[in-house]
């Protein structure tokens, strides 16, 4: 049976010389994983640059719930994304972003709210003009919404260390290792506040961005199961120029 709904390409992997394996968050379906054609002629009309990570697909697919692989039968761009491809900071954060959604995602059902979350930040990465290197860290922090361990901001006080287990501020130093010492707390209940809009009024130094999204990865890795090491993390940094 056919079905038209969005997607978004989360990760690509060739799987012999004919088919490659592209996996979809798809607005229907939740997590899916599709068999396309390997191939790069005129007539094939997978092309290989609607596959890139975070691409936004209109598509008609087909979905029998007993099978692993299953199959586009047409697709088309949600919308028009070339800055993506063209800007090497909008690129590599599409990279990273992919990748970390495709560890973190596992469910095979619709969610509707985060899908709509998703494509409108890829539409919002792909127009703004400012603040892009703190894009992903405006994106993760409000990504945690929806796995229900957003961090509480109204914990805050002046001196307070940021208990990355328990994701609230605490006037004492907490009973094991995984928190922020105060900077760093002052510097997260900051970005707690920040959001697509405001995140060029944001500016942080290389080493700051570096040690941000390395806690926030910790922090996701200490409330969810299985949490992988993210490989595109280091040619993201390396971009970053503060």
């Amino acid at each position: 049976m056919l079905h038209k709904t969005r997607g978004i390409v989360l990760h690509n992997l060739p799987y012999n010389d004919k088919y490659r394996i592209v996996t979809l968050y798809t607005q229907q379906f939740g997590r899916i994983a599709y068999m396309v054609t390997n191939s790069r002629s005129k007539k094939n009309k997978m092309s290989h640059a609607l596959m890139q990570p975070l691409s936004a697909l209109e598509l008609e697919v087909e979905h029998l719930n007993n099978r692993d692989l299953q199959r586009i039968k047409e697709v088309k761009p949600g919308f028009i994304i070339t800055q993506i491809q063209i800007n090497a900071l909008k690129s590599v954060i599409a990279l990273f972003l992919s990748e970390f959604l495709y560890r973190v995602i596992q469910e095979k059902e619709a969610n509707h709210a985060l899908f709509d979350y998703l494509w409108r930040s890829i539409h919002w990465l792909e127009i703004a003009d400012a603040g892009i290197a703190n894009f992903h860290l405006a994106f993760l922090l409000q990504l945690s919404v929806f796995f229900g361990i957003r961090p509480s901001a109204r914990t805050y006080s002046a001196g307070s260390n940021f208990d990355l287990r328990n994701g609230v501020f605490s006037e004492t130093i907490p009973q094991h290792d995984n928190f922020l010492n105060v900077h760093d707390s002052l510097v997260f209940e900051r970005l707690l506040r920040m959001n697509y809009e405001n995140m060029p009024l944001y500016s942080f130094t290389r080493q700051e961005r570096v040690a941000i999204v390395r806690q926030i990865i910790e922090f996701y890795r200490l409330h969810l199961s299985d949490f992988p090491e993210i490989k595109s993390l280091a040619v993201m940094q390396s971009l970053f120029d503060g």
